[in-house]
């Protein structure tokens, strides 16, 4: 027994096993023929597929009312006209007369099993690229029979299920069609309508948000996202929300909040890996890549949910990484990303922000390596740091702005001079003289308003002769 006939023999739920008794046995004895006709037929398909294929016809069209195994004889045959004599034409008409079996001949749970089953490799990879309008004409003959038979949850799974297709195939046009038919049945015009459906409304969340991140529509993402926040009575699949915060985590590193970044790439992880997704590795190592532009001392590592994956393969170049920055090693972080280009630098959103992580390593490395001097050459400087003279003059440019340098640069003999400790000292006794000296101002401008006019006993102000007059005293 396949796969096939196991989702069959598994029934449904809801079905009703009523049995209904007949001393006639005339009926018993033709399904049995039919039934022999059936595996027949089906053991033909591998060596003698137009065979099998006229023998599944024969049984549909001896069937006198429709039943189970003309049903099944259909499903047998779009599967061999569409993945074995790849006629995708032929394969929608057997498919379309199939559908007309799910009204009333089979039961509703393995109509919808053997509708996904059939989507699945019609828009899977197992018979090679399909074409656009093949696709549509399956998309559309399944619509039109679920609203036909008003089965509206398996019409919104299926309207998924083409959204991810056409998001795959970066078809965003169709995809925006479907996500707005989408979005009109899940919301409809009651608002109560999307409390009750928030789970399915994160679902069309998830593709909207992977759309406008692949098309860089950084306002439209950021719509979605703060819209995926405010769903409350949804259980969604861990997937999803895998999703969700792994776009929002790239939408916070575009706008260089790493912090923030830093946590929604963690929270996608722990999502992906409850899910056992395979993107987990690979957000893993944006929550890396974010964590170290935070500039933050505590390892990424060290947490109990990405411990177990410090030591995977793909993920022993970030770790390295992270050990050589937090000792402000800038050449053993080079080689690093210079041997693993497979691993870190062929992924197209860690290699945006590489640039920002060796500025942010050479900059910390530049303090440390200034420190003990008074002067330096900018070509030794360079040298150290392995990188053009620009770069160093722009680094040291920002580090003196930022008050993190206390020099100037000569551009003439391309040297930074660097103020001597005495002098930093100075300067910093002259800083708490003027602070003193305001102190002293304010505390005399105070002393002078409550001694203005004539001070009274007590010194606020106030006339003794005029407590005398009220004969109080």
């Amino acid at each position: 027994m396949d796969d096939d006939d196991a989702d069959y023999m598994q029934g449904s739920e809801d079905e009703d096993y009523g049995f209904a008794y007949s001393d006639d046995d005339s009926d018993e004895g033709g399904s049995a023929d039919v039934e022999n006709l059936y595996y027949t037929a089906k053991s033909k398909k591998e060596d003698n597929p137009e065979q099998a294929l006229k023998e599944f016809r024969a049984i549909v069209q001896q069937e006198e009312e429709k039943g189970d195994w003309g049903f099944k004889a259909l499903k047998q045959s779009t599967k061999l006209l569409f993945l074995t004599l790849h006629r995708p034409a032929d394969a929608i008409k057997t498919y379309t007369e199939l559908l007309t079996y799910t009204k009333s001949a089979v039961t509703r749970n393995y109509a919808e099993k053997t509708i996904n089953s059939i989507l699945d490799y019609v828009g899977g990879s197992k018979s090679g690229p399909v074409e656009v309008e093949i696709l549509e004409r399956f998309y559309e003959a399944t619509k039109a029979a679920l609203t036909e038979a008003k089965n509206d949850r398996l019409s919104a799974k299926t309207n998924l299920k083409l959204a991810k297709l056409w998001l795959d195939r970066k078809e965003y046009g169709r995809l925006q069609k479907i996500l707005t038919e989408l979005y009109r049945a899940t919301i409809g015009e009651n608002a109560d309508d999307q409390a009750q459906k928030g789970t399915q409304l994160l679902e069309i969340y998830a593709l909207e948000i992977q759309m406008h991140n692949e098309r860089k529509n950084f306002k439209k993402l950021k719509e979605i996202y703060n819209a995926s926040n405010s769903v409350r009575s949804a259980i969604p699949h861990p997937r999803i929300m895998g999703v969700i915060k792994e776009c929002g985590g790239k939408m916070w590193m575009g706008e260089r909040q790493w912090n923030r970044a830093s946590e929604d790439f963690f929270d996608s992880f722990k999502n992906y890996d409850e899910a056992g997704s395979p993107q987990r590795i690979q957000v893993l190592k944006y929550l890396v890549l974010a964590n170290m532009l935070t500039g933050s001392e505590v390892n990424p590592f060290d947490s109990q949910e990405t411990k177990p994956y410090k030591n995977d393969p793909q993920i022993v170049a970030m770790t390295d990484l992270v050990d050589a920055y937090q000792r402000r090693e800038v050449h053993a972080a080079e080689k690093i990303l210079r041997e693993n280009k497979a691993t870190i630098m062929d992924d197209t959103f860690i290699k945006q922000y590489i640039g920002e992580l060796l500025r942010s390593l050479r900059t910390q490395y530049l303090i440390d390596l200034i420190k003990p001097y008074t002067r330096l050459e900018m070509s030794f400087l360079a040298k150290q740091l392995n990188v053009e003279h620009e770069e160093v003059e722009e680094l040291l440019i920002g580090l003196i702005l930022e008050g993190k340098v206390e020099g100037r640069i000569d551009q003439v003999s391309m040297r930074l001079e660097l103020e001597p400790k005495h002098s930093l000292q100075k300067k910093r006794y002259g800083a708490l003289e003027k602070w003193s000296a305001a102190l002293d101002s304010i505390h005399t401008t105070v002393l002078g308003k409550n001694h203005s006019g004539q001070r009274g006993d007590f010194g606020f102000g106030m006339p003794s002769e005029s407590l005398a007059g009220e004969g109080r005293w």
